[in-house]
């Protein structure tokens, strides 16, 4: 597949981690994407995906992309074959500028990107993307789009720097050490977040913790699961297993056995990292 990544520009770099082309042959029909701490906004320029949503119990046609903010649980992708889309990868907060209304509204149900920025406009931006003259061309209408539609979040500020704090200890913080440092109380806190991630702070700091716990596990090497709960601050192995089902809809086992095959039969692919083979 061919994959081309930049860096946004300011102001864009506060809420974006990277814009991205996408284009060629998935390494498999549908892909499972744990629920990590990363929203997802994808223009499609193909045929559509097959998405089923983490409360779904069917997968829905999504033909002009889609946008996914903050997952608590699993979610399965059916890219076609070809593909060719290009997207954004977006820290927790920064869906909310782009967002007719709180992010909670589309937690766990994937919207088409027509829903959030109206049919006519997706329309034009797909024209205008088709007509660009590569990659690099198609970014930057993206990226002149995104900064157009801009708009202020009430809160953002502080749910920004309460986040970037729960990020960088790896979700192991306390909230109510937070909050005391913000000087705002857990109410508050949890009705803005709720609004500009989707989520509550605590929920955040559950999906970072487990995030960073499963991504530092070597699949080559025998794992030890209650020496993995315990540095991760679980209570019990139990309890660890529970959440691992989850975030990712596998057992710990299973996580294993299918990172295992996608790392044997796509080395190096493009999409390594969280996508699993949902067949």
């Amino acid at each position: 597949m061919e994959y081309v990544s930049r860096a946004p520009r300011p102001p864009l770099d506060g809420l974006i981690d990277d814009l991205y082309y996408l284009e060629g042959v998935p390494p498999y029909p549908r892909l499972l994407l744990p629920a990590a701490p990363a929203p997802l906004l994808i223009v499609n320029l193909g045929a559509p995906f097959l998405i089923r949503g983490g409360t779904d119990d069917a997968a829905a046609e999504y033909a002009d992309g889609c946008v996914v903010t903050t997952p608590t649980r699993a979610w399965e992708c059916g890219y076609p074959a070809p593909t060719r889309s290009v997207g954004v990868h977006v820290k927790p907060w920064g869906l909310a500028p782009f967002l007719p209304g709180p992010a909670s509204d589309w937690c766990d149900r994937p919207a088409t990107v027509g829903r959030i920025w109206g049919p006519g406009a997706v329309a034009d931006l797909r024209q205008r993307l088709t007509a660009a003259a590569g990659p690099d061309e198609m970014l930057t209408v993206l990226e002149d789009e995104l900064v157009r539609r801009l708009r202020a979040v009430d809160g953002l500020d502080l749910v920004r720097d309460v986040s970037s704090t729960i990020a960088s200890t790896g979700g192991t913080v306390p909230i109510s050490e937070i909050g005391l440092a913000a000087r705002a109380s857990s109410t508050y806190l949890a009705k803005r977040f709720r609004a500009v991630v989707g989520v509550t702070p605590k929920r955040l700091a559950r999906s970072y913790r487990f995030t960073f716990t499963v991504l530092a596990l070597d699949v080559a090497a025998p794992i030890d699961w209650g020496d993995v709960a315990a540095r991760a601050g679980y209570f019990d192995q139990a309890h660890f297993v529970r959440e691992f089902r989850e975030f990712t809809g596998l057992t710990p086992t299973r996580y294993v056995e299918v990172r295992r095959r996608f790392l044997r039969e796509h080395a190096d692919h493009t999409l390594d990292g969280w996508p699993l083979p949902a067949d």
